[in-house]
């Protein structure tokens, strides 16, 4: 079994954080809520529940919790046509299957995000597996998401390494025991991705395929017998 490359999406592969966090701020408005959009920027990577919930605290009414989530989808949409991969994303990809990894995209994303973005990355010939919200039940931090990847390509937890730009990707990954190699793309500062326990920490994919060789995604040999 090759060993498994967890891939999040937002953030990490394309250029997304701002324009979801423009889109939760708006949605937000709409509802009469103005929190910074710095605190709202701190909770991307949560899916829309989490994301709530940190943003509102969770002693609110949340009776319009489903349609703020409808407003930020609907919003985010908008924004397709700007949406652009990082430089290497589908370099870094292709070549970590050139190399012997699984690559399966980690995603909370709906399916029709997922699609939106997938077509944006237009790697296709390099990916084996994608989740989508369907997938899971409970969002980043908790440890559904990298379960469910770690489903789709077959992996066990030592077999497998996540890609992420988030503490809450750093923190989901560790929950299901999976190392968690971060960039900086997202927004979040090394010192914080670090604290929550990533294995290393590059600037971005393009440095990350740049200096793949000093990587601990160099070799899925090291992967495949439950090493991490």
């Amino acid at each position: 079994m090759p060993a498994a490359a967890l891939f999040d999406v937002d953030g990490t592969l394309l250029d997304t954080s701002y324009w979801h966090t423009v889109a939760w701020t708006e949605a937000l408005a709409q509802f009469g809520h103005t929190p910074a959009m710095a605190r709202i920027h701190g909770a991307i990577g949560m899916a829309g529940d989490q994301l709530l919930d940190h943003v509102l605290g969770e002693d609110r009414d949340h009776a319009d919790d489903e349609a703020i989530s409808a407003a930020h989808q609907a919003l985010f949409a908008r924004f397709w046509p700007r949406l652009r991969a990082f430089d290497g994303a589908g370099g870094l990809l292709r070549e970590l299957k050139r190399r012997g990894w699984t690559i399966t995209l980690a995603s909370s994303a709906s399916g029709r995000d997922l699609a939106a973005m997938r077509a944006v990355l237009d790697a296709d010939d390099a990916i084996d597996h994608a989740t989508s919200a369907d997938d899971v039940e409970a969002s980043k931090p908790a440890p559904d998401l990298v379960h469910a990847a770690l489903a789709k390509s077959g992996a066990g937890p030592g077999e497998a390494l996540f890609i992420g730009d988030t503490p809450w990707d750093v923190q989901a990954a560790a929950r299901a025991e999976v190392p968690c190699v971060a960039v900086l793309s997202g927004g979040f500062g090394e010192r914080a991705l670090l604290a929550a326990g990533a294995l290393e920490v590059h600037v971005g994919v393009g440095e990350l395929l740049a200096r793949l060789d000093d990587s601990a995604l160099a070799d899925p040999a090291r992967h495949t017998t439950g090493a991490s």
